[in-house]
């Protein structure tokens, strides 16, 4: 069973998309169409723009869907998921993927939940940092006994768990984690504490911005960060996606569920293959491979 996959924040890279945009007309159209409903040239930034203006929050999450549903959308008939699963943000992509959520309401969702997020992190100095080399349920204990707002945020795969927090807390863990025998715990060039209770407000603003988006009922089942297990009730799916902003990502028990219910083969939809390179350290056996047109 095919099992496709969509990257979240961090695979943004100068230049994303332009091979897309072409090779296919129906890919130009959707790009010009992203321009107006965000209101501005997001296509020049993906294909011309430096570095740090990719790393802009309100620009790497509406440029890092657009590369994985536009791709998906023109890959056509050859675009044959079992099931889904995206990577945070990625989680929009696959929901617009297997025709859960419209493009153009999965765009201005992913452009609100920049923004929030943006507004969120100016409210508290926060950050996240990788753990790396212990076990999840060690690295949970350390979070929970530091004082402060610090919690695991990301289980990427076996091995690698990422935590998430105000910086006083995030920085105090980390001493204690490598004590603890970590091989890393190294902060991450983030602008706030992403899946963690910081993220709140933003939790709130996102809430009423979904509530108000029209859910249809998927092609496929998606496996969601928060719940981790097949999910294809429309009601369901838009309360999990609500939940998401300030639960932890779930990775590898989502790939773990996948595996169990009949995917061998995991194909990465979007920038970078941070994905595969994930799937096959908490599956060895799993064939992986990146989507193109």
């Amino acid at each position: 069973m095919q099992a496709y996959i969509f990257p979240g924040q961090g695979a943004q890279f100068t230049g994303m998309g332009l091979d897309l945009y072409e090779a296919s007309s129906k890919a130009k159209d959707l790009f010009h169409h992203a321009n107006e409903v965000l209101g501005f040239d997001i296509t020049k930034i993906m294909f011309e723009g430096s570095a740090d203006e990719l790393k802009e929050t309100k620009v790497t999450q509406p440029a890092i869907f657009l590369h994985s549903t536009i791709l998906a959308e023109v890959m056509g008939k050859s675009f044959q998921p079992d099931m889904v699963a995206g990577h945070s943000l990625g989680e929009i992509s696959a929901l617009v993927a297997n025709r859960t959520i419209a493009f153009s309401d999965g765009l201005e969702l992913v452009y609100k939940r920049a923004l929030a997020m943006q507004k969120a992190c100016e409210l508290t100095p926060s950050t996240m940092a990788a753990v790396l080399g212990l076990e999840d349920a060690i690295v949970e204990k350390i979070c929970a006994d530091t004082p402060g707002i610090v919690v695991a945020a990301n289980y990427n795969c076996p091995g690698q768990l990422v935590i998430s927090g105000t910086i006083d807390a995030v920085n105090a863990a980390c001493e204690t984690l490598k004590e603890a025998g970590a091989r890393r715990a190294l902060l991450l060039p983030v602008g706030g504490a992403f899946h963690s209770p910081l993220m709140e407000p933003a939790r709130e603003e996102l809430a009423t911005a979904i509530e108000n988006t029209q859910f249809t009922a998927p092609a496929c089942p998606i496996y969601q960060n928060v719940s981790t297990i097949a999910v294809t009730n429309p009601d369901d799916i838009r309360k999990n996606l609500i939940s998401q902003l300030t639960a932890p990502v779930k990775w590898t028990q989502s790939i773990q569920n996948m595996v169990k219910d009949g995917a061998t083969h995991f194909i990465e939809v979007g920038p970078g293959n941070v994905l595969q390179g994930l799937v096959k350290k908490i599956h060895p056996e799993a064939e992986t491979s990146k989507a193109s047109l």
